[in-house]
């Protein structure tokens, strides 16, 4: 069955933070490529965190190529096809940790924004200053190498402006590859300001979006983000929020108080949540716990 059926079916539960789950484990990722630099010391390490996930119930788990960008590898000297290896292996090593447990699972290539790779914080602000065809010429070769590695969806992720959302938008439209795109968010606006009603119409018409939602957002605003993507688009919701916490770029640290709370899943797929997940500082026994309280 593939991702897209099993949808139209009942909810499925995602992981929850990569980056959570290693540092967790003990790795150190004051990194610019932050967990993607694992793909060039330590695949084992991120194929671990993948398998934690899976075993504390989630069905799909998104890959370490968030960070994974041509410009952000080249700037340790790897060439062209070295990087496209590493974007590849990411892909592998998350169906080698699929391979570990029972049942169906799937593998979701991240495709990260632009800001992820300034690694200064511009996901959450956007608005980068560079044209359409600077941004889709950026999103490009990473798209098509992780499109040939055969994932089950590529997950456009923690997109902060509609502008940079339609530039993907542009280059996945007609490629015949599943795609969930999810905005990072604040209230019921984007991290750039526009209103999400008008950054979910962005997928009308391309027929590669098989959900739409947010991610690593305050779990508060979900239920109104849920709302609105199900309202304007009709098509299946996908979240996953982050702890409630906020990441401050200038320390590298998280602030805050957590507010994750596996129970409140059910209000999300009440409204139309059909991928639910936590991101950044949602764990491996949160995600266990949000697992249990789908199946109920």
């Amino acid at each position: 069955m593939n991702l897209s059926d099993a949808l139209a079916r009942r909810p499925v539960v995602l992981d929850g933070g990569l980056s959570t789950a290693l540092e967790l484990a003990g790795h150190d990722l004051s990194d610019t490529l932050w967990s993607a630099r694992l793909l060039l010391t330590d695949q084992d390490a991120i194929r671990s965190a993948h398998l934690a996930y899976y075993r504390a119930g989630a069905e799909v788990v998104i890959t370490s190529s968030y960070q994974a960008t041509f410009p952000g590898f080249a700037d340790r000297g790897l060439t062209h096809a070295e990087t496209a290896v590493l974007l590849r292996d990411s892909v592998t090593v998350a169906r080698q940790a699929a391979s570990e447990v029972d049942g169906r699972r799937w593998v979701a290539a991240s495709v990260g924004p632009y800001g992820a790779m300034l690694a200064d914080g511009s996901e959450y602000r956007g608005r980068y200053g560079l044209t359409r065809q600077a941004l889709e010429s950026f999103h490009r070769p990473r798209i098509e190498v992780l499109a040939e590695a055969g994932p089950d969806v590529l997950a456009v992720e923690t997109i902060p402006d509609v502008e940079e959302a339609e530039a993907v938008l542009g280059v996945v439209a007609g490629s015949g590859v599943p795609v969930w795109l999810s905005y990072s968010a604040r209230g019921t606006r984007t991290c750039a300001g526009q209103p999400l009603r008008e950054a979910f119409e962005a997928v009308r018409g391309v027929d590669e979006v098989v959900a739409v939602g947010v991610n690593c957002c305050d779990p508060a605003d979900v239920d109104e983000a849920v709302a609105i993507a199900r309202e304007v688009t009709g098509k299946p919701v996908v979240v996953y929020p982050n702890s409630g916490e906020r990441w401050d770029a200038v320390t590298r640290s998280w602030t805050g108080t957590p507010a994750f709370d596996p129970v409140r899943v059910a209000g999300w797929v009440e409204g139309g949540a059909r991928l639910v997940g936590g991101c950044c500082q949602v764990g491996p026994e949160l995600i266990r716990g949000l697992a249990v309280a789908l199946a109920r």
